[in-house]
């Protein structure tokens, strides 16, 4: 399924038609459905239904590609994400978060046969920052010159990190954030409680906002943000021991860590607050002697950390210098 707010891109991507780029980029926010787009659309090519501008449902394409195996489907994803990667505990590697150089060859195997149907074959490759450089360069020789027939559909959150010559191959499709009205609205359907306090932490994207209210996950952030407010008290070693011990993701504490110190920046220079409204009370003592050099020098170290997240890090570790240098980016502002 699609979701209502993509609505006006799903009938401007359709009136194309047979004109359709062979090769889309869809682009945007993390948790807007970017991803559900892509598979929608896949359906949509291989439906054997040519009057609708949704899939049928009905059709046996259809019905094989909901139940995962349409024979000229192929969703290319990192080892570590696929649901084919089984649980063994005697493995000597671990999956790996990219998507390798293999992984395309077959794909470009996939690419080149007849298609079962007569029709296309159809490729969602996704998230694309996830190629590393050998399997950037493999899709990149098929991109330039594709089989007939063959469409490709790459999804990506942070696009500016592909290949150029990757990017320059593929036709955007940039996927904006929902109106905020729109978006209450559809978390209201779903059944959550406080959805503009999660809305607003998730930086207006409503999948992301569900995601976040979890309340094992919400639990650790609260826990977090309560140790932050109080800098002169915090105990980095044990809160990092703590975070370790819930199995909390780096990337997560870094985005958290990176939204806080936004607001504090934000509600230092423009008396106002993006992500945590309700922090506000807490925010603004800190907010009030800051130096935004140091602030923002700490923000830029989150940032660094938050791309290493994917690395086999000492999440501990990682932890407790981002904690430590929190502190004394705050000790620095006179508020330690």
């Amino acid at each position: 399924m699609r979701y209502p707010w993509h609505d006006h891109d799903w009938q401007t991507l359709r009136a194309q038609g047979e004109r359709q780029h062979h090769a889309l980029l869809l682009t945007g926010e993390p948790g807007i459905g970017k991803l559900a787009f892509a598979r929608q659309l896949a359906q949509s090519l291989l439906c054997e239904s040519t009057t609708a501008d949704k899939p049928c449902g009905q059709c046996d394409a259809c019905r094989w590609f909901v139940a995962g195996n349409h024979p000229d489907f192929r969703e290319l994803l990192p080892a570590a994400d696929s649901e084919e990667v089984e649980e063994d505990s005697k493995a000597k590697k671990k999956p790996s978060a990219w998507i390798t150089i293999d992984q395309v060859r077959e794909l470009n195997d996939f690419v080149h046969l007849s298609a079962h149907r007569g029709g296309g074959r159809v490729t969602i490759v996704q998230p694309a920052e996830a190629l590393n450089t050998q399997a950037a360069n493999a899709l990149l020789k098929t991109l330039e010159e594709p089989p007939p027939g063959a469409m490709f559909i790459l999804v990506s959150h942070q696009w500016r990190r592909l290949l150029p010559t990757i990017r320059s191959r593929c036709r955007r499709v940039p996927l904006p954030l929902p109106a905020r009205e729109v978006a209450l609205a559809w978390l209201e359907q779903q059944g959550l409680d406080d959805a503009a306090s999660h809305l607003a932490e998730s930086g207006g994207a409503p999948l992301a906002a569900l995601e976040r209210a979890d309340a094992s996950i919400l639990a650790v952030r609260r826990a977090l943000l309560a140790d932050l407010a109080q800098p002169r008290q915090l105990d980095a070693l044990a809160v990092a021991e703590r975070l370790d011990k819930q199995k909390t993701e780096v990337a997560r504490v870094c985005d958290w860590l990176a939204r806080w110190v936004y607001d504090l920046a934000c509600l230092g220079l423009a008396q106002s607050v993006r992500y945590y409204p309700d922090e506000a009370s807490r925010l603004a003592p800190l907010a009030q002697a800051l130096d935004p050099v140091r602030l923002m020098r700490f923000h830029d170290q989150v940032i660094a950390a938050k791309r290493l997240a994917s690395h086999p890090l000492n999440a501990r570790l990682v932890f407790e210098q981002l904690l430590f240098a929190y502190q004394q980016a705050m000790r620095a502002a006179g508020k330690g």
